[in-house]
């Protein structure tokens, strides 16, 4: 995962909501992007600061439930089928 340029940041949180939108990136995260919200498994919320988020898959992320990469340090890899299971 790249880190966001400050514009980007400004971008993303100034964009107008939208139905929430889930992609799948072959190898790594899911990309969660719209109005959403995430809770935790005690129901509270779990706050994010952009409207686009990273969510993890691989099970290492340092930052769970985000993204922080080390899918890509752990060679995680996808079954290619789980690619349009969502």
């Amino acid at each position: 995962m790249s880190a966001a340029s400050p514009l980007d940041e400004q971008n993303d949180r100034h964009a107008p909501l939208s139905s929430p939108e889930i992609v799948v990136c072959p190898n790594g995260p899911l990309l969660v992007r719209g109005d959403f919200t995430i809770a935790a498994a005690n129901g509270g919320k779990i706050p994010r600061r952009r409207r686009t988020v990273a969510l993890c898959r691989c099970g290492a992320s340092g930052i769970k439930p985000y993204c922080d990469g080390t899918h890509k340090l752990i060679g995680f890899r996808t079954k290619p089928d789980t690619e349009n299971a969502v």
